[in-house]
């Protein structure tokens, strides 16, 4: 098990003081990094890798797309100016030579690393961290602008240098540093004039990608196929040996969407490491493999995200019949007829612990451990259905409404992830023995995010990757205009009175520097939404790590990706 090291302070001052400390000094070299088996190396330059990818990026613009294959391409082209680190979380320097919190937390002196350029060579300055900034909160379809707002208001910046700016929040607010994470280094000289036109949205594609600031660049795309990625000859980053990283000449991402022929590609050795967690029946055969020597495999620890059940509670339900979904006592009755041990074994066999809360025992600082945990109850769930007049009136096992509607809905999935077909198979018959129908519909990623976009779905059954293990960090998610707000996204006033007040309640522990204070008022956070289930969780599986044993370098993180957070430090023996 891992044990994170977490930011505790006594007092405002002493927080602040730690985050001046963090964020300041060199950015962490390889060095000689112990790899996934515990065994340390000297890394050697060239050679490619190959990984696979689930599925297909629809843009490389992390401005206007947070699904994972925007993500990691942002990870492996782009740049920020701190990053947290995915193994500490703690924020650490990236682009940033230095970054200091001011006493009344309110700005971030930033210094940027000498030397900075673009892949195309063109300097990285000042100037394109303000236009960054302006980017996310001005192009069309932004999903950063509400991650990136303090107080429901935006951040601005003041060039004062061309290695230098201050950039100036509307209120106090204590974990600043951590959004530099959430803000993708743009490059202005490549995309003002698409800012202005109101195009920048549509620019940095796969077939026609932006300047990186990353340690690689797109040389070669195929659509459906492959996404070839080449060294980017001007990365700031240099290895033990004083010479540019990355390591490895080249990196391949395959787009393999179904799991199974994503594990038979990495036993026979056609790929160095997957994008998806190896599922609990996979271990077997990795473990086989392992004492074959075609593969390595290593427990990174508990996991901090899941996948979870959700309703559509917007604006308005796609059929009438659909109305019991707003009823809160609809969606207390789901909780209470899942066993949650039983959904763990069964599911991942066993490899995962119930797990209730949206925030996992994992991320110890935030876990409310003492809230009460819904018990496996169907009695009770029953008696809340009979309660909304829902009843098995013409005994087919089905229960109808008082118009005589059988109480059915969809349940949305993604195709090929066996975990998540089973999850929902699980909560289908669960639901099956309440007298409520499911119907689970397998789709691919692109096509449930369309109908979630649309708002045409009942329920989706998915993955949720949090961007920081501070939920401040996540603001999009908890407040209910924000763009990841996923039982109602993007609301212009709050639509119900218990959503008000975890608006208030975010926004007031995402201002407080007293510690103790911010972890009571997300406990409360956390309270209401397990009252009002808009989404249920489960289960948090335990997290593996798979990869060729030819890949030095490897340290296992449990947020994906797993592997490639550290792109630029692997390499080939």
């Amino acid at each position: 098990m891992r044990a994170y090291r977490l930011l505790f302070a006594i007092g405002a001052v002493a927080a602040l003081l730690l985050y001046v400390l963090v964020l300041r000094g060199p950015a962490p070299g390889p060095a000689g990094s112990p790899t996934a088996d515990g065994e340390t190396g000297r890394p050697v330059r060239g050679g490619h890798l190959t990984a696979t990818l689930r599925a297909e990026p629809r843009t490389l613009n992390r401005v206007v797309d947070a699904a994972f294959p925007t993500h990691l391409l942002s990870l492996l082209t782009g740049a920020r100016l701190a990053r947290i680190h995915p193994v500490t979380q703690e924020p650490e320097p990236w682009l940033a030579e230095s970054v200091e919190l001011a006493a009344d937390a309110r700005s971030l002196a930033v210094r940027l690393r000498p030397d900075l350029r673009w892949s195309d060579g063109t300097p990285l300055t000042a100037d394109d961290v303000a236009f960054s900034l302006r980017a996310a909160y001005e192009t069309t379809g932004s999903v950063l602008a509400d991650t990136l707002r303090v107080n429901g208001r935006p951040l601005t910046a003041t060039v004062e240098a061309p290695d230098r700016l201050t950039i100036h929040a509307p209120a106090p607010y204590a974990p600043l540093p951590r959004l530099l994470d959430a803000l993708p280094i743009l490059p202005k000289h490549a995309l003002e004039a698409a800012l202005a036109e109101g195009t920048l949205g549509a620019r940095c594609t796969p077939r026609e990608p932006c300047p990186s600031a990353g340690p690689f660049v797109v040389s070669r795309y195929d659509a459906g196929e492959r996404i070839v990625l080449a060294r980017n000859p001007h990365y700031w980053r240099t290895g033990e040996d004083g010479l540019p990283l990355p390591y490895i000449d080249g990196l391949t991402l395959t787009i393999v969407p179904d799991q199974n022929a994503e594990l038979l590609h990495l036993t026979s050795g056609s790929v160095d490491l997957t994008q998806s967690e190896p599922r609990a029946e996979d271990i077997r055969v990795l473990r086989e493999a392992e004492a074959a020597g075609r593969v390595r495999l290593v427990e990174a620890g508990p996991g901090l995200d899941r996948q979870m059940l959700w309703f559509n509670l917007g604006p308005a339900p796609i059929d009438p019949a659909r109305g019991f979904l707003r009823d809160r006592r609809f969606r207390q009755a789901v909780s209470l007829a899942v066993d949650r041990q039983g959904f763990a074994d069964t599911v991942f066999l066993g490899a995962a612990d119930p797990s209730p809360f949206p925030v996992t025992a994992a991320n110890r600082a935030w876990h409310a451990a003492d809230l009460p945990a819904p018990a496996y109850d169907p009695r009770r769930a029953a008696e809340l259905l009979e309660a909304m007049g829902l009843q098995d009136r013409d005994n087919d096992g089905v229960r109808e409404d008082g118009a005589g509607r059988p109480v059915r809905f969809t349940v949305l999935v993604q195709a090929g992830i066996t975990a998540a077909e089973r999850g929902a198979a699980f909560l289908r018959d669960a639901l099956a023995n309440l007298g409520v129908a499911v119907d689970v519909v397998a789709l691919d990623l692109a096509a449930i995010f369309g109908r979630w976009g649309s708002g045409e779905y009942d329920a989706i059954y998915h993955f949720l990757q949090m961007t920081d293990t501070d939920p401040a960090g996540n603001l999009d998610f908890w407040l209910s205009r924000g763009s990841a707000h996923l039982w109602h996204p993007r609301q212009a006033t709050p639509a119900t009175t218990w959503e008000a007040e975890i608006d208030r309640l975010m926004l007031a522990q995402a201002a407080s520097p007293d510690r103790a204070e911010r972890v009571r008022l997300f406990r409360e956070v956390q309270r209401i939404l397990g009252e009002e289930n808009p989404a249920i969780w489960f289960a948090a599986p335990r997290v593996y790590v798979a990869h060729s044993p030819r890949v030095g370098g490897v340290i296992p993180a449990v947020t994906r990706p797993q592997v490639l957070w550290n792109a630029d430090e692997l390499w080939v023996r």
